[in-house]
């Protein structure tokens, strides 16, 4: 009788560590449902082997990874409820796609990788301890801070070689030609700002992405769908970069601030709603700005226009007390 007690519990130990695993990969837009994070995985592994994707094989891997070793380093070191609820796993996936991105494949890379992944849990509850006075978190700060200092580690070791996107140059005033976008391209390119939040260049994954979004929220799928619309039709209005556009560059920070903003931090109503409409709008000036200033150095700006955006919508509501809803990201 003991023994199948014991078999029991260890079933049940493991499926609570696989449903908060795959909560996870769902944290990253603020939704703690194991059936999004299953519908997020199986979305980032089209990407990276499906037709329409870049082929990149690595990035995929790397995300599960990355998202099994930090949860697992949260239930080893951390608060069980924040694993169960898939808080540990969301910067170390996204740490995951970065780093095959945009470093090559060496043993050493994987190695950062799984260190990285595992610190991200020591980031977010330092960082969120630094916010906390403010009622706000770090959100995907942990990811930022820990994949900047990988990626530009890079430059001076020879194991971790940068690859694509990791060239360094000066920003110019380009000017992009008139383009005459029609209704597949633009529905393409909005599907790709979604998909991007996981460093995955598809419109499929994104389609994946909005249906595991719509399992959780609905409110949550109406804004990433909302927020990446928007996104492009202000990086198209003001003549953003062409590649930017066509691959979703410039949707997928607004995506996470919109999802933040609009249903996840502040309860869904009106007021809220153009307040949420403005940070979305005002984060795509922010990801252009941080494109430019660190183009010169060829480092990714991540999701951090993301983190600048919504920080800076959230702090005013802690003196103005707009209708807010508890939330433990």
């Amino acid at each position: 009788m003991d023994n199948e007690s014991t078999s029991g519990n260890k079933q049940r130990t493991l499926m609570t560590y696989i449903s908060g695993t795959l909560k996870g990969a769902g944290q990253v837009m603020f939704q703690g449902s194991a059936w999004t994070g299953l519908l997020i995985m199986a979305g980032i592994f089209w990407g990276c082997y499906g037709p329409d994707g870049e082929h990149m094989p690595l990035v995929a891997w790397g995300a599960l990874v990355g998202l099994v070793v930090s949860t697992a380093m949260g239930y080893i070191f951390e608060s069980k409820s924040d694993g169960d609820q898939g808080l540990w796993g969301f910067n170390g996936i996204l740490v995951g796609c970065a780093v095959f991105t945009f470093l090559g494949n060496t043993v050493w890379a994987w190695l950062a990788l799984i260190f990285g992944s595992a610190m991200t849990v020591v980031a977010r509850r330092g960082f969120n301890n630094v916010f906390a006075p403010f009622n706000t978190t770090s959100y995907t700060f942990p990811f930022i801070v820990v994949s900047w200092f990988i990626l530009l580690s890079g430059r001076l070791m020879g194991q971790l070689p940068p690859v694509g996107e990791a060239v360094a140059e000066f920003p110019t005033n380009v000017t992009s030609p008139d383009l005459t976008y029609t209704f597949a391209d633009l529905v393409i390119y909005w599907l790709k700002g979604i998909s991007q939040v996981f460093l995955v260049n598809s419109w499929v994954t994104g389609i994946f992405f909005l249906v595991g979004l719509a399992l959780c929220s609905r409110w949550a799928a109406f804004w990433a769908a909302l927020s990446s619309a928007v996104a492009l039709f202000v990086a198209i209005v003001f003549n953003a970069e062409h590649a930017g556009i066509i691959n979703g560059l410039y949707g997928f920070s607004p995506v996470l601030t919109g999802i933040a903003l609009g249903c996840t931090f502040y309860k869904p109503n009106v007021k809220s709603f153009f307040y949420a409409l403005a940070g979305v709008v005002f984060t795509v000036f922010v990801q252009v700005g941080m494109d430019a200033f660190f183009a010169p150095v060829g480092l990714a700006t991540l999701t951090a226009p993301f983190c600048v955006a919504t920080w800076m919508f959230m702090l005013p509501m802690y003196k103005l007390r707009m209708s807010r809803q508890k939330s433990s990201h």
